[in-house]
């Protein structure tokens, strides 16, 4: 089950051309596929392009209409192997993944693709995940591009262009013999708006076709000689091909401006940023309009030698706009400047921060050092200057030196700043991976700690609080892998194993080989838990191989544990409730203590709570609404009861556990206490003190459209609790030392 279903907004990719299509960021690019005469798309889910997957699974049969073929694949490796059928063949092909980790996972299959080339148009749809809201390692994929040449469009972050991108991909690929990588970054995924759409299209030369007629060009596989030639053919080919095609298509974009000694050379993804910094500088309006003369590159790599100098030359300065280290651009742009003579101060680094996203502010920022510097006309506006008053003075007054005013929002910033707790990241509210972490740290109160390898999925949060295990994490399925290195400690005579986790996502993606397989064949005795949460969830809930959900379209239900038994692993446990923190707990003791040889496995099932929630509750509501009878369970906790120990957040770290006061002037220290996020998984209770159900929580059950019987017995219950309380009242009343009237 997908985090969201795009059933219906797909029926729109049918429609005429010449319509105003309107939509998400993912949706134009999966519309601009089929225009663009797609023959077979594939890849791997991942933030921010992980909808596009889903998108094109929802629009399975307008693909099967068109004769396109999609499939998710296994990894991000597989998708990109899948491109070879356009190496040979003129059919046209994109793959999409998450960058630069899926990139990185791709990198053997993309390498050949680059070195041989293609006959038929070869997209590779990114979504670079760079700058400080990312989950991953701070690289772009700018550095693959250039490592094995191949072009990278950054279209500007309008749904016109980033359509417009897909269709020059496909072409600007064919006419160089070149795989194209479009980059999509986080607001281009999601940004909604319009463009006019295209007829789609059909394959001209189908998968089909090229079945019935094969063909091979032993020039086109990398093997010696034909490797040494590639180069040959990329550098005197390929890369001219290239440059003139970016130049005929006009790709690059030159925004005219009436301060022509001076410039801003700004990637496509970034141009609207830069424009909105120069608005707020003064220098530019809402409609694109600038006073600042713009370069905007659309294609990132390469860079046009012949375009750069039309615009540099005659400028005092420019400015490069470009995320990141290394300043690929920077450096390049100054290595054209000279080689051809031109003496224009390049900026980029030196005004802008050298890491972290390049937001409206941080650009404004280091727009304006570099107009104080070649341009300082631009602030030179008649200004009202009002005489300060005596307490404005004392406050800008500072050991007898004057000081700017501070920013009233920046002062309230820092005032607070102490006052916050930090909000690390952690699991969902009833996630049923907390509870394997839980028993773990119970554990290791009987056995101590041990080596803990994490892996990539939402079972990574098992670093932070309030579990704080892991201790590396090398890629999606590595978590095996990564602890490989410490089975060596049993053959050294160690009294602990190494515990790896992967989620059943990662297990299936890289972790059945390298990992499990791996450490059958070299006779390895760690401790494998695999977090078996029925979906690749971390990526948006798309199914598996062993989901065990119905699929009509993939097979699904295929069961870890017979996979792991296939490779040769004996001592397997299958654990259908990760709830159940006992049964938990004495797994992981018995798979840390046992003499049995080789790898011990865990498969810890559940299924992921927010897809849960995300079936069950449309469910409900329409019970509800139907008239049907539906319970809903929350838990509490008793004030009364609660001893304040909070081993319930201590052990689990719920979200919706949190602090309040006990009603109580004998009890001081607050008590925990259940918010309205609740889902009734009891984990907590459970948790608390290692009990079964800790006995200040308590289970309640609101019960929707109950019947008559319910209802008698409500009032019943009402009635019986009001008068006991009644009694109660009356008995304190007696027993006061004054009257109540009297405290009155």
């Amino acid at each position: 089950m997908a985090e969201r279903s795009f059933t219906k907004e797909v029926r729109r990719l049918r429609v005429p051309a010449g319509t105003e299509f309107r939509g998400e960021g993912i949706l134009a690019v999966t519309k601009a596929l089929l225009e663009s005469g797609v023959s077979y798309v594939t890849g791997y889910q991942g933030s921010p392009i992980s909808h596009l997957m889903d998108v094109l699974a929802d629009a399975q049969p307008i693909l099967n209409e068109l004769g396109v073929y999609f499939e998710p694949a296994a990894n991000e490796a597989a998708a990109a192997a899948a491109l070879s059928a356009s190496v040979n063949y003129p059919v046209r092909g994109a793959v999409t993944w998450k960058s630069t980790v899926g990139t990185n996972v791709a990198s053997d299959a993309l390498a050949n693709l680059a070195s041989g080339g293609v006959t038929g148009g070869a997209l590779i749809i990114v979504g670079e995940d760079y700058g400080e809201g990312s989950s991953i390692m701070q690289e772009r994929t700018h550095a693959f591009a250039m490592k094995s040449q191949m072009w990278l469009l950054d279209p500007k972050p309008n749904l016109p262009a980033i359509v417009q991108a897909v269709h020059d991909g496909f072409a600007l690929s064919e006419a160089t013999n070149t795989p194209v990588m479009l980059e999509l970054r986080i607001r281009s995924c999601h940004l909604h708006g319009s463009f006019v759409t295209r007829e789609n299209k059909r394959p001209g030369f189908t998968l089909k076709d090229a079945l019935e007629n094969p063909t091979r060009d032993v020039n086109r596989i990398v093997l010696p000689p034909a490797s040494f030639l590639h180069e040959k053919e990329k550098l005197e080919q390929r890369w001219p091909a290239a440059v003139k095609f970016i130049q005929e298509r006009q790709l690059n974009e030159f925004v005219e401006g009436d301060l022509d000694h001076i410039g801003v050379i700004s990637l496509g993804g970034l141009s609207n940023n830069v424009l909105r910094a120069l608005k707020n500088l003064d220098q530019a309006d809402l409609f694109g309009n600038t006073r600042v003369p713009i370069y905007i590159l659309n294609v990132a790599y390469p860079l046009v030698e012949a375009e750069v100098i039309r615009f540099c030359e005659g400028k005092r300065a420019v400015l490069m706009i470009e995320e990141g280290q290394p300043d690929y651009l920077e450096q390049n742009l100054n290595a054209i400047l000279r080689r051809h003579g031109l003496d224009a101060a390049v900026h980029g680094k030196d005004l802008l921060p050298p890491g972290g996203d390049y937001t409206v502010a941080v650009l404004q920022k280091g727009i304006r050092g570099f107009l104080e510097q070649h341009h300082r006309a631009a602030f030179a506006k008649p200004v009202t200057i009002a005489m300060p008053t005596v307490s404005s003075r004392k406050a800008t007054v500072l050991d007898g030196v004057d000081q700017a005013p501070v920013d009233a929002s920046a002062s309230a910033a820092l005032a607070l700043t102490p006052l916050l707790p930090p909000r690390p990241p952690g699991l969902c509210v009833g996630c049923p991976e907390r509870p394997i972490f839980s028993s773990l740290k119970l554990l290791e109160r009987e056995i101590g700690m041990h080596h803990v390898s994490a892996d990539i999925g939402c079972h990574l949060f098992s670093i932070m609080p309030p579990f704080n295990l892991g201790a590396t994490t090398m890629g999606y399925g590595l978590g095996g892998s990564s602890a490989s290195a410490f089975a060596a400690g049993a053959q050294l005579g160690a009294s602990k194993r190494a515990i790896a986790f992967m989620g059943d996502g990662g297990f299936w993606h890289n972790g059945l080989t390298s990992g499990i397989a791996n450490a059958v064949f070299n006779k390895q005795g760690n401790v494998f838990v695999i977090v078996d949460n029925n979906y690749s969830a971390a990526t948006g809930g798309q199914d598996i191989p062993s989901s065990r959900a119905i699929n009509p379209h993939r097979s699904t239900m295929h069961a870890i544990e017979r996979a792991v038994r296939g490779v040769g692993v004996d001592w397997v446990r299958t654990l259908a409730n990760t709830y159940d923190v006992n049964g938990m707990r004495a797994a992981l003791k018995e798979a840390l203590s046992t003499d049995a040889p080789g790898p011990k496995v865990i498969v810890a099932q559940s299924e992921c709570m927010l897809n849960r929630q995300r079936r069950e509750k449309p469910a409900k509501a329409k019970a509800i609404k139907a008239g049907e009878r539906v319970l809903k369970e929350r838990f509490g906790v008793d004030a009364a009861v609660c001893s304040g120990d909070h081993a319930c957040m201590r052990v689990s770290g719920c979200p919706s556990l949190t602090l309040a006061p006990s009603g109580d002037a004998l009890k001081p220290d607050p008590v925990a206490n259940v918010d309205e996020h609740c889902v009734a998984c009891g984990h907590c209770g459970e948790v608390a003190d290692a009990a079964v159900l800790c006995p200040s929580f308590y289970k309640a059950t609101k019960v929707n459209n109950p019947g008559r019987v319910e209802r008698w017995r409500d009032r019943l219950r009402q009635a019986t609790v009001g008068w006991l309380q009644g009694r109660q009242w009356r008995s304190r009343a007696e027993r006061a030392l004054f009257p109540m009237e009297a405290l009155k």
